[in-house]
């Protein structure tokens, strides 16, 4: 018996080892630099640090609002998260639901290898690969001239940036879904399609009253749990592809605290932003858990 505790404490130790190095990444690159926050209450200046530079209160997210384009940058943000959100809830479920109904193995494995395969690739890549598509002389705008249709200046347009943003990213990302809800569909027990089948439910009635109410429960987890994402439009994606033409429809928070606090220096004032914007994320992602756990049964504590 206590050779036995004494070999699962050992266990312990090697996989608390094992957490170790992650666990100073985290420490160094998250949970330290979370004090440069203090830089939202003060009018930061480089040359005086952090310990000297005057503080200054509520100042800088006063001047937030003030500011004229706070409210857009705001705005563009919600607009485009949550038009990423309901796609992005959407498609993979379509598309799981009709990837189920094949029934030749090598094609589904194919067709979910093919979809699944953009989610690795880096939005710096994707981003050129766009620009080139999307440009005024790209393939797209090529193929509407040779349909007989004008030109448009997709990357260049406020009318359609965020649609492009939005189908953009349901394209890269819905693959990653997909797989997420073919799981889910595994668990769905057989027999309840023969049963079914026996009492003459046809393959669309079977999805309707067997398979939807199935998978029901992952919809709503996954659902609530992107609640807490409302904020989150996309950096990575929104930098590489938008330009000042399309500040207007384009610009979110992300972007914006980029521009104020590394191009125009002005770092209390970006601090401010972000520090609000996480704020608000926080207080989503604890409402989306308490959903999560009332009306799918989701905890992790």
């Amino acid at each position: 018996m206590q050779r036995r505790k004494k070999r699962e404490r050992l266990d312990g130790l090697t996989y608390h080892l094992m957490l170790l190095p992650g666990m100073i990444m985290l420490f160094i690159f998250a949970i330290i630099p979370m004090f440069g926050a203090v830089m939202a209450f003060q009018r930061f200046i480089p040359a005086k640090g952090i310990f000297e530079s005057p503080w200054v209160g509520w100042s800088n997210f006063t001047y937030m609002f003030q500011l004229p384009d706070s409210k857009q940058i705001f705005i563009n943000t919600i607009v485009i998260a949550v038009g990423k959100i309901v796609l992005g809830l959407i498609v993979p479920i379509v598309f799981a639901l009709l990837l189920h109904e094949v029934r030749q193995k090598l094609f589904k494995s194919t067709v979910q290898t093919i979809v699944y395969l953009p989610h690795f690739m880096s939005w710096v890549v994707l981003g050129t690969m766009l620009t080139m598509i999307f440009s005024y002389d790209g393939m797209v705008n090529n193929l509407l001239e040779f349909l007989g249709l004008e030109r448009i200046m997709f990357l260049a347009s406020n009318t359609w940036f965020r649609p492009l943003l939005i189908l953009t990213d349901t394209w890269k990302e819905f693959g990653y879904g997909t797989i997420i809800y073919l799981a889910a569909l595994t668990s769905i027990n057989p027999s309840l399609y023969e049963s079914a089948a026996l009492d003459g439910a046809n393959r669309w009635k079977q999805m309707l009253h067997i398979t939807l109410p199935g998978i029901f429960p992952t919809i709503v987890l996954l659902g609530t749990l992107s609640l807490g994402n409302v904020l989150n439009a996309g950096f990575d994606q929104v930098f590489n592809l938008y330009n000042p033409l399309v500040y207007e429809t384009g610009d979110i928070i992300d972007t914006f605290v980029y521009r104020m606090g590394l191009i125009n220096m002005q770092y209390s004032f970006a601090t401010a932003i972000g520090l609000m914007k996480s704020v608000i994320s926080f207080v989503l992602i604890i409402i989306s858990y308490r959903l999560a756990a009332k009306y799918a049964g989701y905890r992790i504590f």
